[in-house]
């Protein structure tokens, strides 16, 4: 048995105000605050909000801080390989995004970009796990046609928002979609989608429009970078179409079986597996595990096993061995393999 501090725990809410409406399906799955204006839950979060230095931040149920945490113990809580291999980062963040409004057409940056002009060891790739969503729902993913520079920041400047909603190209969604997001590639994500967003560890946006919204992209929409620079972040050309259907997968909720949610294209970024049936086991890592529905536990090799509900969002470290889960169906989400 592990006898050490690491060990599977249940995390509390980590709700925070917004700049867009939303939050209530949050904040009755997770018993949390809920909306008007807390429309995102940082699951198991070690990155902070963009410009801050502890908003963002998960702690556990006894108030630690979950970074502080893991880098105090980090092998137990990462494993050596994902040490060896990348450091003590956990190298994914996870969120429920509930939005009561549309989200604005907007972009992240790469790896690359982020290196060279924020400092940073991360950009922003992503991808949308569908929970629910109304019927028709919309998510916009890559211009129609390639765009210059110039003519993007005409739209930005004009406040144009109408043409740039008109310039995406939209995907009609539902309850088991999962939409990987490159970074650079410009999006939106229509009112009523709720969503579970991996993504990597980062909190870096660039707006392309925000009227409507609690924030003003003239002075915040481009990480401080001005907009000259910021654009040279975005992807100009569509998605192709043997690029679209690598980022569009999908995962049936009413099997019995584990399904992995992404196509390979994402393996360098994150994993996420839905988890269904009782006899499958998973395999030791790091990992944050939120149950969808039902009423069970983690059966753990390493450690005792823990009870688990619908909403439970559980951060799992490496030592606690691989588990089985038995009574409920949820979602793993994990860093990329070491």
């Amino acid at each position: 048995m592990n006898n050490l501090g690491a060990k599977p725990e249940k995390l509390p809410s980590n709700q925070f105000d917004h700049f867009y409406k939303g939050g209530y399906r949050i904040g009755k799955l997770r018993n949390g605050p809920g909306g008007p204006m807390r429309p995102e839950e940082w699951i198991g979060s070690t990155t902070t909000r963009f410009g801050e230095s502890v908003n963002g931040l998960s702690k556990l149920s006894d108030g630690r801080i979950l970074k502080d945490v893991i880098n105090s113990d980090p092998l137990n809580w990462l494993g050596k390989a994902h040490i060896d291999k990348y450091g003590v980062s956990i190298e994914i963040l996870v969120k429920l995004l509930d939005p009561d409004q549309r989200l604005p057409v907007h972009y992240h940056p790469d790896k690359k970009f982020a290196a060279e002009n924020l400092h940073l060891n991360h950009g922003k790739t992503e991808a949308w796990i569908i929970l629910e969503a109304p019927k028709g729902a919309r998510v916009g993913l890559g211009f129609k046609q390639e765009m210059t520079k110039n003519e993007v920041s005409t739209l930005v400047k004009a406040h144009d928002s109408n043409t740039l909603l008109d310039l995406l190209t939209f995907i009609e969604v539902k309850a088991g979609d999962a939409i990987f997001v490159p970074a650079g590639v410009a999006h939106a994500i229509e009112s009523g989608i709720f969503v579970l967003e991996l993504q990597e560890p980062t909190d870096l946006s660039i707006l392309l429009e925000w009227d409507g919204f609690a924030v003003d992209g003239d002075k915040d929409g481009h990480l401080n970078l001005g907009y000259e620079l910021a654009l040279d972040a975005l992807r100009l050309t569509p998605l192709t179409d043997s690029e679209r259907k690598e980022v569009v997968t999908r995962f049936e909720e009413a099997s019995s079986k584990s399904q992995v949610i992404f196509n390979e294209i994402a393996n360098s970024f994150f994993r996420a597996d839905f988890l269904a049936g009782d006899d499958l086991e998973v395999e030791a890592g790091f990992g944050i595990f939120l149950c969808l529905t039902g009423e069970g536990h983690l059966e753990f090799n390493k450690t005792e096993r823990l009870s688990v509900k619908a909403g439970d969002a559980v951060v799992i470290p490496h030592s606690a061995g691989g588990f089985k889960l038995n009574g409920c169906k949820g979602i793993i989400s994990r860093p990329p393999a070491a």
